[in-house]
């Protein structure tokens, strides 16, 4: 067994043991089929022929654009970000859009734009831009969106699964989900081939730390007293962070109560 599989065999044992509530929660969770190691990033050649083909399908054949391409994928940049930067190149709203979600200065977005979300847009065109958009939020720990990015697409439709089940990984490991996140991991270990030591690595890593998770201690609290803080940094102090203080003080009574019975039991 490899050091992977070991890591994705105990955190499912410990979500299976971690009491009705995960229970609950996993059957809230689309299953989806596993792919067994068949998922990868594609291969250059590939992924620059269907870039092209999109490019030149959306009218970008100009002398100037194409040069642009070609000097694009001559580059040893990674394959998302050639494809990242074809898109700009030929959709100056995706360029737009991206810009935004990666300008640490610009503000939070309170909704995935229609752009990404666009069923009648060409896959390759919004799967990629989803993966792309959610990546450039991530880096700013707009993890909603992000997460509600990529559930509008799935990995087989884009360029770097690896990247996609990663950061998805991220968003619903930061948002509390623990059983989506444990379906992202899983996945991102079992069925790409490819994937990055670092992108492994960081899932090992929120894997063993949600194997620890436990609904209402101590540790719950310190989670969403971080989300509060990581919402109010966003400038996101309405109704849903109002109601996330609400139950962190509520649990905090709780538990300042759970103490002074078990005060006045010891001195009975």
């Amino acid at each position: 067994m490899t050091r992977w599989a070991a890591v994705v065999v105990a955190l499912c044992g410990a979500l299976l043991c971690a009491g009705s509530a995960a229970a609950d929660e996993a059957k809230k969770v689309p299953k989806e089929v596993p792919s067994f190691g068949m998922l990868r990033t594609a291969a250059p050649d590939a992924a620059r022929s269907q870039a092209e083909e999109w490019l030149k399908s959306v009218g970008k054949t100009d002398e100037a654009t194409q040069k642009a391409f070609a000097d694009l994928w001559s580059s040893d940049r990674a394959v998302l970000d050639k494809v990242t930067q074809t898109l700009c190149l030929g959709n100056p709203d995706a360029k737009q859009l991206l810009t935004e979600a990666a300008d640490p200065k610009a503000s939070a977005p309170t909704e995935v734009p229609s752009l990404v979300k666009d069923k009648k847009l060409p896959s390759f065109f919004r799967a990629n831009l989803a993966l792309a958009y959610a990546k450039a939020l991530s880096s700013k720990r707009v993890y909603e969106e992000s997460l509600e990015a990529l559930q509008t697409v799935q990995p087989e439709q884009v360029v770097d699964p690896g990247a996609f089940l990663f950061y998805k990984a991220v968003a619903e490991h930061s948002l509390m989900k623990g059983r989506e996140a444990a379906g992202s991991i899983v996945r991102l270990l079992d069925d790409v081939s490819d994937a990055p030591e670092r992108y492994k690595w960081v899932g090992a890593l929120m894997a063993v730390d949600m194997a620890n998770w436990r609904d209402k201690d101590l540790g719950a609290i310190a989670r969403k007293m971080d989300n509060v803080e990581r919402r109010l940094d966003l400038s996101r102090g309405g109704p849903k962070t109002q109601k996330i203080q609400k139950e962190i003080v509520a649990r905090l009574d709780e538990l300042i109560k759970e103490k002074e019975n078990q005060g006045k039991g010891c001195g009975s």
